[in-house]
């Protein structure tokens, strides 16, 4: 594995149970109504107001998966393996099932998961939703995620983790394989929202085909007890990449998150932005890595860490390599704290050092996140903005 990477203290897998109690769709209407305000924290809106579709899982079922725009597909990969034979060339070619300990657990005992593709030339009106939702105590839920955006199509998803209120501990194994064909473009915006003694294994791999057009976009501001995801992404040629992750942690939480770029097609771009902030007894390990090897490529990795407490801890990990002379990579790296000088200037305009700290990191980690339609932007950075009321 490389550095910053350790999986020697991880979940105990077995700990979690399989055993869920099955949902149906009956249920809905009060399942929506009962965590209406956990879903809308995660960017899931029940009633899909300005979404081209939705999948929502609670536990291990499957309680919604609906299509508003022609041209759409959304279903349980289940029962897409089942409804299309050619299925079967994606499935674990992105993301090797014998990647670790937790893809062989998804390979073994998966749990449904969503199938999200447009069909060639498709762009969709609005984003796609979907929402994983754990409501059990102590369950372990293991999906298998397929996305494919054909050729020449745009598919915009935003998609929500989170957990209920009553849950304290449980086990999200989550592993996402993305298509993007030709000339195609996806716009990947996830938001995480655990519970303090929830543990994380997602496994993602991308693979953007020739002049195409991947947006990944995390977002993380509530505790977790161990987060661990590192997505790679594979760029042909002319393809272009962009991660972006937002990483408010605090209390307990151990998160170590990262991002791979591999540049193997000529004149291919890619770009990693994290913005983390560490509070409490949080360690936070943020790592980036790019690789060129293709002619022309392009790439530019930028790892940012802000610092509120002396118990907190950030390790930022940024690496580069090249295996081509005309390669152009690079990175910026810096953990710091607040300024003395910026605290001295809100207060000299009225604000309290608490008031002024709390627009200091709410500024930080406002960063424009790329693809979303404007409504959905905005609901973003209104949970950015919420992260820091503790602050204030």
């Amino acid at each position: 594995m490389r550095k910053g990477m350790s999986d020697d203290n991880g979940p105990d897998i077995g700990k979690y149970t399989l055993k869920a109690e099955k949902h149906n769709a009956k249920d809905l209407p009060e399942i929506e109504d009962k965590y209406k305000q956990a879903f809308l924290d995660v960017g899931y809106d029940p009633e899909g107001s300005e979404r081209s579709g939705s999948f929502l899982q609670v536990d291990h079922s499957v309680l919604c998966s609906k299509v508003m725009q022609e041209g759409v597909e959304i279903m349980s990969t289940t029962d897409a393996l089942e409804k299309y034979s050619w299925l079967s060339d994606y499935w674990w070619h992105a993301v090797a099932p014998d990647k670790d300990v937790y893809t062989q657990q998804v390979d073994r005992k998966q749990t449904h998961g969503y199938f999200l593709r447009t069909l060639p030339g498709v762009k969709t009106t609005y984003p796609l939703q979907s929402c994983l939702f754990t409501g059990q105590e102590g369950l372990s839920q293991n999906v298998h995620n397929i996305i494919i955006a054909e050729e020449g199509s745009e598919l915009h998803i935003i998609t929500g983790c989170s957990v209920a209120e009553k849950v304290q501990s449980a086990l999200h194994l989550g592993v996402s394989e993305f298509y993007v064909k030709k000339n195609a473009k996806i716009t990947f915006t996830m938001i995480h929202n655990w519970a303090p003694e929830v543990e994380v294994r997602p496994r993602s791999g991308i693979i953007v085909e020739e002049n195409g057009v991947f947006i990944g976009n995390y977002v993380c501001l509530n505790p977790v007890k161990d987060l661990q995801m590192y997505p790679v992404t594979y760029c042909k040629k002319n393809a272009r990449a962009t991660s972006q992750s937002i990483i408010y942690a605090s209390k307990d939480s151990k998160i170590d998150i990262g991002s791979k770029m591999v540049l193997q097609g000529e004149n291919s771009r890619a770009q990693i932005i994290s913005r983390t902030v560490a509070t409490d007894h949080a360690d936070v390990t943020a790592r980036g890595i790019l690789s060129g090897s293709a002619p022309n490529v392009k790439a530019h990795l930028e790892c940012i860490g802000l610092m509120l407490s002396d118990n907190a801890r950030i390790y930022s990990v940024p690496e580069l390599e090249a295996t081509v002379k005309d390669a152009e990579l690079s990175h910026e790296a810096a953990v710091g704290r607040i300024s003395e000088e910026e605290i001295a200037y809100l207060t000299a305009r009225g604000l309290s050092e608490e008031e002024a700290a709390g627009a200091i990191v709410r500024g930080f980690l406002n960063v424009d996140i790329e693809g979303l339609p404007a409504a959905l932007g905005a609901q973003v950075r209104q949970m950015i903005r919420m992260s820091a009321e503790a602050l204030d």
